[in-house]
């Protein structure tokens, strides 16, 4: 599961489409609906969050979006509607974590897209999050 803190137009079509099923299963999961994944490490922020599913459909809907944008047909029915929500707090050195993590993974799977992003100073991150200084996430896996 990859809830991730950059702004979803980064990713592929293979990547959004991605995080938007992997977003779903972390909302089913917040809700009781599930017996795998409850103790997943990139739920951490959102059950740490006042409102988890609030945060989470606030998550959705931000991908549902970037979805719709691209012509994409996601079904919004899958998330409740929601006005503001409290940001969730992301730290610069997760930001940079998952650029590069992102930009290795485009680097194979669409050199397109890599090539359009990998200059790209600093990223964008998703609307829920609000990034401030700081290393990567304890909760992160850090691969080599």
């Amino acid at each position: 599961m990859r809830l991730w803190t950059l702004h979803p137009r980064y990713l592929d079509p293979q990547g959004l489409v991605a995080l938007w099923r992997e977003a779903l299963l972390a909302r089913a999961v917040l809700c009781g609906q599930t017996r795998g994944y409850k103790n997943h490490p990139q739920l951490e922020r959102f059950r740490e969050h006042p409102l988890p599913l609030l945060a989470i459909d606030a998550y959705l809907a931000h991908v549902h979006a970037e979805a719709t944008a691209r012509g994409y047909a996601f079904d919004a029915g899958k998330f409740e509607p929601v006005g503001s929500v409290e940001p969730i707090a992301a730290t610069a050195g997760q930001l940079g974590y998952e650029w590069q993590h992102m930009l290795a993974k485009l680097s194979t799977r669409n050199p397109e897209r890599y090539e359009k992003w990998r200059g790209l100073g600093e990223p964008e991150c998703h609307s829920l999050f609000r990034v401030s200084p700081g290393p990567v996430a304890a909760w992160e896996r850090v691969r080599g």
